[in-house]
């Protein structure tokens, strides 16, 4: 049963692990967010009632 034999498979998701951790994480990371969270304080917006003609 080859699937039990860790010897290929585990080098190849040691090398994409270390591949990820290593080199395209840190390249992710440096990305500038687009939407900046704000210290705003969230307001609720003003709603004023519906005035239907029949009430």
């Amino acid at each position: 049963m080859p699937q039990l034999n860790p010897s290929p498979w585990f080098f190849i998701m040691l090398t994409s692990w270390l591949t990820f951790s290593l080199i395209i994480q840190p390249k992710i990371l440096t990305f500038v967010s687009t939407n900046p969270p704000s210290n705003k304080p969230p307001t609720a917006p003003s709603t004023t009632p519906w005035t239907w003609p029949w009430t």
